[in-house]
């Protein structure tokens, strides 16, 4: 018989705290600095860590910005998918989508905002881990964007990638103070549904 004990309720909790902590303290440095300035010990610093510490948690730094990756798409899609809930009109869904979407991505939390990153000078093996990860997101809004009533010859995918692309943009221009996320989520739906009629 063994004589050692299963881990205890509180520290398996402790632990998962930790882990978070390191999550937020690499997004928050992955989104200051960039990827390939943030190290390892910096991130440790960041959490109150000691850098050792870490590896418990996360084998490599790849892995680490692949759990901050999929936490911003957890929560970004999860805010999507929660207000267009009971919603019907198309328009309306989509409107909700931008909405919800600028919401997370200004709501003070650093994950959501990790997605707009440039991830272009990334090793290609992780390029596409994070790709894959932002993809499985952006089908959200593909799916949105196919159900929307547009005249024959509108390429869908792009007008995707058109509205992605200002929403996401915002992260490097917009400033608290003039409209609020909201409103520019819910305008570039507009003038792209008014321009298209």
């Amino acid at each position: 018989m063994s004589d050692k004990s299963p881990p205890r309720e509180e520290n398996l909790h402790r632990s998962d705290n930790r882990r978070q902590e390191l999550m937020a303290a690499a997004a928050h440095l992955f989104n200051q600095r960039g990827y390939d300035a943030t190290s390892m010990r910096d991130i440790a610093r960041e959490a109150g860590m000691l850098a050792g510490s870490m590896y418990y948690h996360f084998s490599s730094k790849d892995d680490l910005i692949v759990a901050t990756y999929e936490e911003g798409r957890r929560q970004i899609g999860g805010a999507v998918i929660a207000a267009i809930e009971g919603a019907t009109d198309p328009w309306d869904r989509l409107e909700r989508a931008a909405v919800a979407h600028m919401n997370t991505l200004f709501g003070g939390d650093n994950f959501a905002i990790l997605l707009c990153a440039d991830i272009s000078r990334t090793a290609p093996t992780l390029r596409s881990r994070l790709i894959e990860i932002r993809d499985s997101y952006d089908k959200l809004f593909m799916d949105l964007i196919e159900d929307i009533p547009l005249p024959k010859g509108i390429d869908r995918g792009l007008l995707r990638l058109n509205l992605l692309g200002s929403l996401n943009w915002s992260s490097s221009w917009y400033r608290p103070g003039g409209q609020s996320p909201a409103q520019i989520g819910s305008f570039f739906v507009r003038v792209m549904r008014d321009g298209l009629k």
